[in-house]
């Protein structure tokens, strides 16, 4: 039926899209390659796609409104799953107006395409589990008030989704938009703990253990992700039937120690850590944990792999792309 994925080069959009490929789907990439990660990795993400005749890759920045109408003009696309973004919570400390750009003025830019593309029947997009702030209320839920952001990355999330029920409201474009938290697995971003754990282990270095290992987080893999973002994509009706936007949570439910999870890595890479315990680093939160029974109930969405299978399939993938034994 013809897709737009933007973030086509990210951890999250280039499983999505591979998966869509798979199906069978036509798949129209959009990524700005950006360098906030090695671009390395992005490009090899890439490589892995171009070799679909049903995938086209745009290099475009969605902020650039002319040059991502000129990206799409012609595409024959009937939805749009928007993932790209300016990603992490720390460095938005010292690069806020890299979050104004990618995050607001590049989701506005992808609402109004939405808007004016007459075939377009839905569109996914990616907000994030930082939105609920310091809540303390356990599982978070989507009913859960969320206007206490403590990131910038967390406000430009929470202003996607404001901006979106606007303008499901005033266009009727359908608007879903899920809530990941703390995706992991094969092909994943640098700047994510595992993948920093991982790397600093295997080299011999110590790792740096925020708020004294007193953190719990709803480890989600990638493949549970993708299976919920495409049961959706490729059914939005029934996000639908509950008004033009709608917002899911997508996690395991199952929010783990952080100590439990350096020992499942340890045992996975047949390697201790060493600790550097550090105080909670502003903008992050002690605790995350996903109430998704919305999700379940819409999708049938049931998260099927626990840490202890997902962290080793990480570890794999790992050594084998950068060739370590």
């Amino acid at each position: 039926m013809g897709f737009v994925v933007t973030g086509a080069a990210g951890f999250i959009g280039f499983h999505v899209a591979r998966r869509l490929l798979a199906h069978g789907e036509r798949v129209i990439g959009l990524d700005n390659v950006n360098d906030y990660y090695s671009v390395k990795l992005k490009r090899d993400r890439l490589a892995a796609l171009v070799t679909d005749k049903n995938f086209i890759f745009r290099e475009v920045d969605i902020a650039d409104n002319a040059a991502l109408m000129e990206a799409v003009a012609g595409g024959g696309f009937r939805r749009i799953i928007h993932l790209a973004a300016q990603a992490g919570v720390r460095y938005g400390i010292d690069n806020p107006h890299v979050y104004a750009q990618s995050n607001l003025v590049g989701h506005l830019n992808m609402l109004e395409l939405a808007r004016r593309t007459d075939r377009c029947e839905a569109m996914i997009y990616a907000s994030s589990s930082s939105v609920y702030g310091g809540n303390t209320k356990m599982p978070f839920s989507e009913e859960d008030r969320v206007d206490t952001p403590i990131s910038l990355y967390a406000a430009t999330k929470k202003a996607d989704e404001v901006m979106s029920h606007a303008y499901a409201h005033l266009f009727g474009t359908p608007l879903i938009g899920l809530r990941f938290f703390t995706v992991y697995g094969p092909w994943g971003r640098p700047d994510m703990a595992l993948w920093l754990f991982t790397k600093a282990i295997l080299a011999g270095e110590p790792i740096k253990v925020f708020n004294h290992g007193r953190m719990k987080r709803d480890f989600t893999y990638i493949d549970d992700i993708v299976s919920g973002i495409t049961a959706i994509a490729l059914d939005p009706t029934k996000a639908a039937v509950h008004g033009n936007h709608r917002i899911y949570n997508i996690g395991h439910n199952r929010p783990e120690d952080l100590m439990h999870m350096i020992a499942v890595l340890e045992e996975a890479l047949d390697k201790k850590a060493e600790m550097q315990m550090l105080p909670l680093q502003p903008g992050d939160v002690p605790e995350s944990y996903a109430d998704i029974a919305a999700i379940q109930r819409d999708y049938g969405f049931v998260p099927k792999t626990p840490i202890s299978r997902g962290i080793p399939a990480f570890v794999d993938w790992y050594k084998s792309y950068h060739g370590t034994p």
